[in-house]
């Protein structure tokens, strides 16, 4: 097997995928893993950068740390401001702005009082302090548990960002509530033109959505906790319903089905990416790599999971400048679900080559 390079990820962008023996010789895999950070506390988003290292956030203490393309000790940039932790809450998401180089801008997902909000942070040019800019998002309901924090930037320049329900499963059906949804905003904050609602809401229905990732083709994915019977991974349209709380992956009859649903017991989704005609689900409760193999809105193949318990929680996954995988572990979080008890080194990040078959 050799390493798949960044333009051979987006060749093999159409490909398809099966679970069976032999596998299809385009199918990509997992290869060389590389241990690139440790002593990680709490992370939860991670972000790149043009020049290739990488912001990572840490959940309750509200920091943003540096962490070079090549890996190694990470290095402070700063505290943002108004963090306030919980059981799943604290400092989530972070996206970095199509035009860093020139704005210096990454946006962040913090979990504060009154209500959870999305925010600008300008990073100082020698990384080593930011400030927050300004409130690109408030509005969204806060609680203990269910904040979905994923940002992501879609090929059409807007900010995507997927919400929970706050622990209230009405507010996934409501129309008026930011919560339960995915939400599309331009980087100023205002509403896109073609947003369904003429609101932020983009699509409704959802228990929490964890990750959001987006296809060569510009299909939008998005990955979401299930309560005790299904995770999903959906295919997200303007103003569509997915059904939650009256169905839960395919237990009911309304809202649009999923492409593909998982037991929380094998998943319990966190973050996805898309690279060589595969989605890349961490699971956290499930503790494993999971390769959703997709092709535009249809999926291709049938689940296949990697490193079942091996580095244990598994947070966020994002592809790095190289073509490459970088990975959290999420295991000093201290949960109550789904958990793993800290090992040597925890938490981390991982870097994994994507290689040809």
């Amino acid at each position: 097997m050799r390493p798949i390079s960044l333009l051979t990820v987006l060749v093999l962008a159409g490909c398809t995928a099966t679970q069976q023996e032999p596998r299809d010789p385009e199918l990509v895999a997992p290869g060389e893993v590389t241990e690139l950070v440790t002593g990680l506390d709490m992370p939860w988003g991670l972000a790149f950068l043009p020049d290739g290292s990488a912001l990572v956030t840490s959940r309750t203490s509200g920091e943003i740390n540096r962490v070079p393309a090549a890996g190694g000790e990470p290095t402070p940039v700063g505290v943002v401001p108004d963090v306030l932790g919980s059981a799943e809450g604290g400092l989530l998401g972070l996206a970095t702005s199509p035009a860093f180089e020139t704005d210096r801008t990454v946006y962040a997902y913090v979990s504060s009082s009154p209500t959870n909000r999305v925010v600008a942070l300008r990073i100082a040019e020698d990384f080593r302090s930011l400030r927050q800019e300004r409130v690109v998002l408030e509005g969204i309901e806060t609680a203990d548990r269910h904040h979905g924090g994923r940002l992501r930037f879609g090929p059409d320049g807007n900010l995507w960002i997927g919400t929970g329900d706050a622990f209230l499963p009405e507010n996934a059906a409501d129309d008026t509530s930011l919560n339960g949804k995915v939400l599309r905003v331009r980087p100023d904050g205002s509403i896109p033109e073609d947003n369904p609602s003429g609101t932020a809401v983009y699509s409704t229905g959802h228990r929490n959505v964890q990750g959001i990732a987006f296809g060569p083709d510009g299909t939008a994915y998005a990955s979401e906790l299930g309560h005790r019977t299904w995770d999903e991974v959906n295919v997200l349209r303007a103003g569509v319903d997915y059904g939650w709380p009256e169905t839960e992956g395919t237990d009911g009859d309304t809202g649009e089905p999923p492409i593909f649903t998982l037991h929380p017991d094998e998943a319990s989704p966190s973050g996805i990416a898309y690279a060589g005609g595969s989605l890349w689900m961490g699971a956290l409760g499930g503790q494993r790599l999971w390769q959703l193999p997709v092709d535009g809105t249809e999926a291709t193949g049938d689940p296949i999971a990697h490193y079942a318990g091996d580095y244990g929680r598994i947070r966020t996954v994002e592809v790095a400048p190289d073509g490459a995988l970088w990975i959290t572990t999420s295991n000093t979080d201290g949960a109550t679900w789904g958990g793993a008890d800290p090992r040597p080194g925890d938490d981390r990040i991982l870097r994994i080559e994507l290689v040809e078959q």
